[in-house]
């Protein structure tokens, strides 16, 4: 009986000193570490970010705080992935993973997966972002209120509305922006919250309310962060819509002057501003202007900003070195504790090798996600063609016949011919669009684009029992 109530005794003072251990890192460590990352992070500053957390690794390694160094790992993970580095990313991801999958910290793994379900959802791998997001969601549920976790919520129900928006659930991911709403004071849901109202629901007031309110605040605080940037994009966006041309390219221009300021740390925007732009001018009819910007998307796009990533990758190599010799450090103190334990208790040298070939196992594991990620990266390109079909970009055929290489010289071969308007059809086509999908691209009549397959039928001499799509599969 006695020996019970001691054992009890020795597990609850085990169990509040862990309790006291993490509340007090959180104090220390996690928060004041993601709130000044999430600042450098917005600013667009990655070179402070880069050293602020090899700052607060070395930190982590005194304090013999694992999670520490983990977090560290995920907020390099995220810059790369925000670079449009997903390689790199993956790297970052894969050192976090090492840690946490040990780890009893509930609100860690949340945020790993989460943050992991980011990576996922940009590769538009959109079950797996929810499943990861999921995953995040049940770790964090029963995790006490504090304000690291508020942070790590926020972002769950971020991404969760993210994901319902693209999944075209409107109503849930509204919900779901609201929600992480509560727990953030940037602006970064309610320019969500703008955006959905403008594309998903078509509720150009809501849209405009909610964008005006956070772009109009940012501009007047000389806000030079990610909600800056993304308020003043998407506002430009409901401007060109609505027809008022003067303030869209107010609004745009400003969203440039940030994102130039930013040092193009989101990489993605430099490319929708330039779309912006080439639509305003567009449809303003000064067409020298849309040529400027669609030249200039042209070459981000080409780019895709080697020479950031070309610096960034410079100085992240300086951390994984850090971080390596560091391992090595843990490896060779693990090796003379295994020797000393071999000696003393032969049962700890045996499951010291079972837990070296569980570490194995983890390893070809990360490696077979790793090259999945490989795989999935290679389907960029054709995504990126079907993005610019999709906004009838004029550059679309040109990047279509980089993806597609002696597809147009095998139609050209049918009929030497055949108009510029009938190979971007037929490019069309051979991505499997559907009428209705091409009449909505561009700005015609499905019943025009059945008239169009006919006559092509007819220049390239298509069998009526023939389906044009296979057709064109079968040129390639």
């Amino acid at each position: 009986m006695m020996i019970r109530f001691f054992t009890f005794v020795l597990l609850f003072t085990l169990l509040s000193c862990s309790k006291d251990s993490y509340s007090r890192y959180e104090k220390e460590f996690d928060t004041p570490l993601l709130r000044q990352n999430e600042q450098l992070r917005l600013s667009g500053d990655y070179n402070s970010l880069v050293e602020l957390n090899k700052e607060y690794y070395a930190k982590a390694e005194k304090m013999s705080y694992e999670e520490g160094k983990a977090l560290c790992f995920l907020n390099l993970a995220n810059v790369n992935r925000t670079l449009e580095n997903y390689k790199r990313a993956e790297f970052f991801f894969s050192k976090a993973y090492q840690i946490l999958q040990h780890s009893s910290s509930n609100v860690h793994k949340a945020k790993y997966w989460n943050d992991y379900s980011n990576l996922q959802l940009e590769l538009k791998r959109l079950d797996k972002s929810f499943e990861y997001n999921s995953m995040a969601i049940n770790y964090i549920k029963d995790v006490p209120e504090s304000p690291f976790r508020d942070d790590v919520l926020f972002k769950i129900y971020y991404k969760r509305g993210d994901y319902l928006s693209q999944k075209k659930k409107y109503t849930d991911a509204l919900n779901y922006f609201h929600k992480a709403g509560k727990l953030d004071h940037t602006g970064r849901a309610e320019c969500s919250i703008g955006d959905l109202y403008l594309y998903g629901f078509k509720n150009l007031d809501s849209a405009h309310a909610y964008l005006f309110k956070i772009a109009d605040e940012c501009n007047r605080q000389n806000r030079t962060d990610g909600v800056a940037l993304n308020a003043n994009t998407v506002l430009g966006e409901y401007y060109i819509m609505t027809k008022q041309y003067d303030k869209a390219e107010k609004s745009l221009q400003k969203a440039l002057e940030i994102n130039q300021k930013t040092k193009y740390i989101f990489a993605q925007y430099t490319k929708y501003i330039y779309t912006d732009f080439k639509s305003l001018y567009e449809r303003m009819g000064d067409k020298e202007k849309a040529l400027v910007y669609l030249q200039a998307y042209t070459n981000e796009t080409s780019k895709s900003n080697e020479a950031l990533l070309a610096a960034i990758n410079d100085d992240m190599e300086g951390f994984i070195s850090e971080t390596e010799i560091d391992a090595q450090r843990h490896k060779n103190n693990v090796l003379v504790i295994i020797i000393i334990s071999i000696f003393v208790f032969s049962v700890l040298g045996i499951y010291a090798w079972k837990i070296i070939g569980q570490l194995r196992s983890g390893k070809k594991e990360l490696r077979y996600e790793a090259e999945e990620l490989e795989i999935q990266m290679q389907d960029t390109n054709l995504e990126e063609v079907i993005e610019l079909a999709r906004k009838n970009d004029p550059s679309f055929l040109d990047v279509f016949k980089e993806v597609y290489p002696g597809f147009i010289e095998k139609v050209l071969a049918v009929n030497p011919d055949i108009e510029n308007s009938d190979l971007v059809f037929c490019a069309m086509l051979k991505l499997h669009l559907t009428s209705k999908e091409i009449a909505s691209y561009t700005f015609v009549q499905p019943r025009s684009i059945q008239q169009k397959k006919y006559r092509l039928r007819k220049k390239l001499n298509i069998p009526t029992e023939i389906d044009i799509y296979q057709f064109f599969d079968n040129l390639m």
